[in-house]
């Protein structure tokens, strides 16, 4: 690379604050630290409004719970389908450079290939020369 950096840390640093944050969500929300603080949330609201003996801010069915999980869904959804089409620009450089890469390796290939075989069709033609003059007769 030119400046010493490679596809990833160029493509790391021109993420956006937007690009980050929607990384680190869906980082967060796939995570079993987040379905399991959820899920002890969850009973414990669950719990408080079922056997709370004075005050019941969300009483059976939860409606206030499922408005919640509502929300929740409304905003994860499209920050985790940000996140998920940053990840495919990412993989599609990704492929872009491996092409590059290949395509570079193959003329290089190609370059040692014909270096070789000028090197066998010498060998060939030195083994030859040396083959005619031993079949020529020596005169005295």
């Amino acid at each position: 690379m030119a400046n010493g950096k490679t596809w990833h840390e160029k493509h790391t640093e021109s993420r956006t604050f937007g690009s980050r944050l929607a990384d680190s969500v869906a980082s967060g929300m796939g995570s079993w630290k987040f379905i399991i603080i959820q899920t002890a949330l969850v009973v414990l609201w669950m719990g408080l409004n079922l056997i709370g003996l004075i005050y019941h801010w969300d009483a059976y069915p939860f409606i206030l719970l499922n408005l919640l999980f509502s929300t929740q869904a409304a905003y994860a959804a499209p920050i985790i389908m940000m996140s998920q089409n940053r990840q495919n620009e990412r993989d599609r450089l990704h492929a872009e450079e491996d092409y590059k890469t290949n395509i570079a390796a193959k003329k290089e290939i190609e370059a040692l290939t014909k270096i070789l075989n000028k090197l066998e069709v010498d060998k060939l033609d030195k083994i030859i020369a040396m083959l005619e003059e031993l079949k020529t007769p020596v005169k005295d």
